[in-house]
């Protein structure tokens, strides 16, 4: 009996412990998962390994293909099909090199194969790129944010910002874009937080760009603030421009504003605030054009939550709409999250520096009178009391 049991103890030391003491192998895709797990749960340093598990493991399962196409490609046999890749992927599967043809599966998968147009050197080429990993990258950048590593976590979004024609998600690119411009800020490197948000509004808002297109909703009748418009259709989208925008903003002020137009690219919301933000504290008259979309476009957000849940809501002016705003949690939760109060008071300003004191005068009068505003309520009320342009700060 003491014989069996040792024998027993050494067949589990010799055999079993070794198998629980292997690490487990998981795809680079699974590692890239966890690894937000640990991170969003504050285990940053498993997260970064994991991140970086991801990265490495999806390059060496690239190249590993890549070599492998290229030697099956110099086989004499393959080389008299020359580059016609739908031959060489026939011959690989009536020759069973399975290891080809699932390498052929993965590149499909990735990639549209009408985009390689039928050549085995497209294919390589596709092999190399899809090495690169941009949400690894940007994760690992993330890591480096929150411990403080601002210049390695900057480094990481733009090496995922180069490689965003492998992202999953191609709009994910703008996320990056936005965390390359908050660390460019934190950094006092105004000039390229700048730049990055132009780069921002100049590739997502076309209507910024290309005043006129369809974007802009049609105008409503100022009267009832519904459907037919006093302009034709046409015209008015043919006419709509920034200086329109300006003009009636300008002479008939926010709220009639606000009855003309609708416009929800809420993508380039953020970029268009922070430049008015910059703008108006560096005293730039062009902060007003930025902040008049940036305010439009959180109202015609908040309008059109209001008219999903009540179809025949109409905007009147910003008081009712804020007693409106203020009965709704997500819409609370909405006008903390871009600055609502922030950006009138704001817009306010801009409109003031520029010589529209009326108009500013009106916004200030509706920040004056909500509670809800906090320290814009205290500086809509000081302004209304003592009139002046904001202190210009010079940037680093």
């Amino acid at each position: 009996m003491k014989i069996f049991k040792y024998t027993f103890l050494i067949m589990f030391f010799v055999f079993v412990i070794p198998v629980f003491s292997q690490t487990a192998s998981i795809p680079w895709w699974l590692s890239l998962e966890y690894g937000k797990q640990r991170f969003r749960a504050g285990d940053y340093g498993d997260a970064l390994i994991l991140f970086e598990d991801a990265r490495r493991d999806r390059r060496a399962m690239y190249e590993h293909m890549e070599k492998e196409f290229i030697t099956f490609l110099s086989m004499h046999e393959v080389r008299r099909l020359n580059d016609h890749l739908d031959w060489v992927e026939r011959y690989a599967k009536e020759r069973l090199y399975s290891s080809i043809t699932s390498s052929l599966e993965e590149l499909y998968y990735r990639v549209d194969k009408a985009s390689l147009k039928n050549s085995a050197t497209a294919a390589i080429g596709t092999f190399r790129k899809l090495k690169d990993f941009p949400e690894a990258e940007y994760w690992i950048g993330e890591v480096y944010r929150v411990e403080g590593e601002l210049p390695l976590a900057l480094m990481q979004y733009n090496r995922a910002y180069d490689m965003r024609e492998n992202l999953e998600n191609p709009d994910f690119a703008l996320t990056i874009k936005y965390n390359i411009s908050s660390i460019l800020r934190t950094r006092q490197d105004y000039a390229g937080m700048e730049r990055t948000l132009q780069s921002i509004v100049a590739e997502y808002d076309t209507l910024w760009i290309n005043a006129g297109r369809a974007e802009i909703h049609k105008l409503t009748h100022p009267a009832t603030g519904r459907g037919s418009s006093p302009v034709p259709y046409e015209q008015a989208e043919a006419n709509f421009t920034r200086n329109a925008m300006k003009k009636t903003i300008e002479k008939d002020g926010f709220n009639h504003f606000l009855v003309l137009y609708r416009y929800n690219n809420i993508t380039v919301e953020q970029a268009h605030r922070l430049l008015g933000f910059h703008y108006v504290v560096t005293g730039r008259s062009s902060a007003q054009d930025h902040l008049m979309f940036a305010f439009l476009i959180q109202n015609s957000i908040i309008i059109e939550e209001l008219r999903r849940r009540q179809y025949d809501f109409i905007y009147t002016d910003l008081q009712s709409l804020s007693k409106e705003i203020n009965r709704i949690e997500i819409l609370l939760s909405f006008i903390d999250e871009v600055e609502y109060y922030k950006t009138a008071y704001y817009l306010a300003a801009s409109l003031f520096r520029n010589n529209n004191a009326a108009v500013a005068r009106n916004i200030w009068e509706f920040l004056a009178s909500e509670p809800q505003a906090g320290q814009w309520q205290g500086r809509a009320q000081e302004q209304l009391r003592n009139p002046r342009t904001e202190t210009i700060i010079t940037m680093p």
